[in-house]
């Protein structure tokens, strides 16, 4: 009896990190709709719903630790425990860089009239939407292949972020340090987006298989 109760607690913490999980993809949607139009009521909206994740952060963090007091889980389900909270950080964290683009909501029509610059931002912001949405779809699944399309498809965003910081030395004029410094702030978000996105991917991996090796994307 004991072992079917412990069980039903780790699938409820893994639907409540599912939860969250959608929380933070609405925040990547809404970003992606401040970076498109600027839209200043959009922004404030999704600063204040980043309280939300923060607190879902706590609560199943405090959860998580409690499971591993009391429980003492060995093998697979203390490997399963110590990635919650691994990845419970990663959601957090892309919940932050989020609004840091968010919040760079009154420059949008500056970065919007550079259109090559402005195109290669809109790019890594889909494709950073799109990374997220299949790392959670392999969460859900508990799919390591899945998870395993993520390395390869981030590589996108990062050539993406090499062309706008071409794009950005070829500024010129005298607005154009205003300009390259918010674009390096934007892209560099969305870049570390995807990659916090891969993390979440490879801890699965590892929570899988136990292969170690999966956690070399968490060295940085």
């Amino acid at each position: 009896m004991a072992r079917a109760s412990f069980q039903q607690e780790l699938d409820q913490l893994r639907l409540q990190v599912e939860v969250m999980a959608a929380r933070v993809g609405v925040a990547l949607e809404r970003m992606h709709q401040v970076l498109r139009t600027g839209d200043a009521l959009l922004a404030e909206e999704a600063l204040a719903a980043d309280d939300q994740v923060d607190a879902m952060l706590v609560s199943l963090t405090e959860r998580t630790y409690d499971l591993i007091r009391r429980e003492s889980p060995v093998a697979s389900d203390l490997r399963y425990l110590v990635s919650v909270l691994r990845v419970l950080e990663e959601l957090e964290r892309i919940a932050d860089l989020s609004l840091r683009v968010v919040k760079q909501a009154p420059e949008q029509p500056i970065l919007a009239a550079h259109h090559r610059l402005f195109g290669i931002l809109d790019d890594m912001a889909t494709v950073a939407e799109e990374l997220f949405r299949l790392a959670f779809d392999a969460w859900s699944a508990q799919d390591p292949a899945l998870a395993g399309d993520l390395v390869g498809r981030s590589a996108v965003v990062d050539d993406a972020y090499r062309r706008l910081l071409d794009e950005i030395l070829a500024l010129d004029g005298p607005g154009a340090v205003h300009v390259a410094v918010t674009a390096v702030l934007v892209g560099r978000a969305l870049e570390r987006i995807a990659d916090h996105t891969v993390i979440v991917g490879e801890r699965l991996r590892y929570l899988l298989t136990g292969d170690p090796a999966y956690l070399a994307s968490e060295v940085r």
